[in-house]
């Protein structure tokens, strides 16, 4: 608890535009994008700074992420939402399938199953989920995911199937 007794706390979190990124992905492969995000030289989306994600290896058809829950992140039975083991999973399987990609296509989500398999807390200070395309094609990419806990503990899986389509470049 504060100092009132009420236990209250505040967080607050810095992003970079979206549209500073958007730029880029006509332009580049997702194998450059997502290395460019790596790299810091392109910003990481506005969600990764409220998520604590941080893009750390990127391969073609493979990523790895890790995430680091907060108590901002707890449900009211005191244990990390699901949603954001799932918002992770989202994340690998679609970096995963974005991997992939040549310079003027993205992806969007059709499906996503996701199976939690133990409860996450703060003991697991850094979860790394890694992704991975299972089969790549020119209109749906199969992708699969995995969240680990700081001991390799499996926590969650996910399969999903994404949809892969053209990006407008932007306007000049």
């Amino acid at each position: 608890m504060d100092a009132s007794g009420s236990g209250e706390r505040t967080e607050t979190f810095t992003w970079t535009d979206p549209r500073v990124s958007l730029e880029h992905l006509p332009r580049m492969s997702g194998l450059e994008f997502l290395t460019g995000m790596r790299d810091g030289s392109i910003p990481r989306p506005p969600m990764a700074a409220l998520m604590n994600l941080d893009l750390v290896d990127v391969a073609s058809g493979r990523v790895e992420f890790e995430c680091r829950p907060a108590e901002a992140h707890y449900n009211p039975l005191g244990v990390v939402h699901g949603g954001l083991a799932c918002t992770l999973l989202d994340t690998v399987v679609g970096c995963a399938a974005h991997s992939t990609l040549a310079p003027g296509f993205g992806y969007t989500s059709i499906d996503l199953s996701v199976s939690y398999l133990r409860p996450i807390t703060l003991k697991h200070a850094i979860l790394r989920a890694e992704g991975s395309v299972v089969k790549t094609g020119s209109r749906v990419i199969f992708a699969e995911g995995r969240v680990m806990g700081p001991t390799g503990e499996l926590l969650a899986t996910a399969t999903s199937s994404l949809l892969v389509f053209a990006v407008a470049a932007p306007k000049e």
